[in-house]
């Protein structure tokens, strides 16, 4: 059927043709897709949790004695996990002083300045 067809006479033939397109398309798209599998969070060592902090072992029992490391520990073992140390290094990110000045101006703009 040509775009160029359409005609009031017949819009039920139009109609028809764009519900069996819409009908093969879905069919198209649910061949496509593929099941979502959750993703097992599976507990590292200290030497892989060394590896993805940058830290020496020492340090990072340092870090987990001062309670600054999010960690696990069943015996003598720790245990980390991999998305829990990667948001520790995003949690002491600096802000740059393009940020800082432009929260300074947006404070100054407000009248909300900090003493």
């Amino acid at each position: 059927m040509n775009v160029n067809e359409i005609s009031f006479e017949n819009l039920p033939k139009a109609v028809s043709h764009l519900m069996s397109e819409i009908a093969e398309i879905k069919s198209l798209v649910e061949k496509t897709r593929t099941p979502v599998i959750p993703s097992k969070r599976l507990p590292i060592g200290i030497d892989d949790a060394c590896k993805i902090i940058g830290k020496a072992k020492p340090t990072v029992y340092a870090l987990v004695r001062k309670r600054l490391l999010p960690c696990y520990k069943n015996g003598k073992k720790l245990y980390f996990f991999e998305d829990e140390l990667l948001a520790w290094i995003e949690k002491g990110r600096k802000r740059t002083i393009h940020e800082i000045a432009a929260e300074l101006q947006a404070s100054v703009r407000t009248g909300n300045t900090r003493r």
